[in-house]
């Protein structure tokens, strides 16, 4: 017995060590592609994008960019193999890929950041994927599933491979800007400011009642009304120094393994 517990825990180290040596053997695997420019956005080896698309893709990306920090990246490629990653699945392949170049950054001033994405095209495999950086999370992976079985995948099946790529680009700019997301729940001092307007309304309507336009309503509402006037003016400076995000694409972002696939 102890004889075949032995061989049985000497198969299983080695098991784990053959494991262990794949994973760490892929995972340094460095993909055989150059990093484009830090506003260059589109990297068309293989071929699929029309000029008008792509011109359209650089200047969506250049927008959300600037806007929310967020670089959209699009590479095609004729193969995976091509480039140093014949044996690799298509989320390996983008993973790696996404964590050499850094797209994205790490950080934002004092907060954590990291929501760059990236769209891979492997034309010769028919796959794609859209990989996202971990400050996304895997909230967001239903809704990249949904972009890429709805927008890309069809058109791809089609032949239509621009068509789709930048459909897909579009959809993630929305992704990226939170137009796709349910309304977010009421902040805590939602309520409170209605039921305060509620009753301001209330007691403009008596004033006036009793006192006509001598009344102290007016006055009131003057402060009200200088009040929202400050704060906005307040927001709109502070929002207006920045002039928006100014850096490019790449900060040492990394992949949270978040996404889609997609094969045609």
């Amino acid at each position: 017995m102890s004889y075949f517990k032995s061989k049985i825990t000497a198969f299983a180290l080695a098991t784990t060590g053959l494991l262990a040596f794949k994973a760490e053997t892929a995972f340094a695997l460095r993909i055989d592609l150059d990093r484009p420019g830090p506003n260059e956005f589109v990297r068309d080896l293989a071929g699929m994008i029309s000029s008008a698309n792509e011109a359209e893709i650089k200047k969506i990306a250049g927008a959300v960019l600037k806007d929310k920090a967020t670089p959209i990246l699009v590479v095609t490629i004729s193969s995976m193999d091509a480039h140093g990653g014949g044996d690799l699945r298509i989320e390996t392949f983008a993973r790696l890929l996404f964590d050499q170049w850094g797209i994205g950054h790490k950080t934002l001033g004092n907060s954590e950041w990291n929501t760059g994405i990236l769209l891979l095209v492997s034309e010769g495999d028919r796959k794609a994927r859209i990989e996202l950086g971990a400050g996304w999370g895997r909230e967001k992976d239903d809704l990249c599933s949904g972009i890429m079985s709805d927008q890309i995948i069809p058109k791809f099946k089609g032949g239509r491979f621009s068509e789709g790529i930048v459909a897909g680009v579009r959809s993630l700019d929305a992704m990226a800007r939170g137009k796709s997301l349910p309304s977010p729940p009421k902040p805590t001092w939602f309520y409170p400011v209605v039921l305060a307007a509620i009753g301001l309304a209330i007691f403009t309507a008596v004033s006036l009642w009793r006192n006509g336009a001598g009344g102290w309503a007016w006055a009131l509402w003057a402060a009200v009304f200088g009040l929202i006037g400050f704060i906005l003016l307040t927001m709109g400076s502070r929002g207006g120094s920045s002039g928006g995000f100014s850096g490019g694409s790449f900060g040492g972002g990394f992949s949270g393994g978040g996404g889609a696939t997609g094969s045609w």
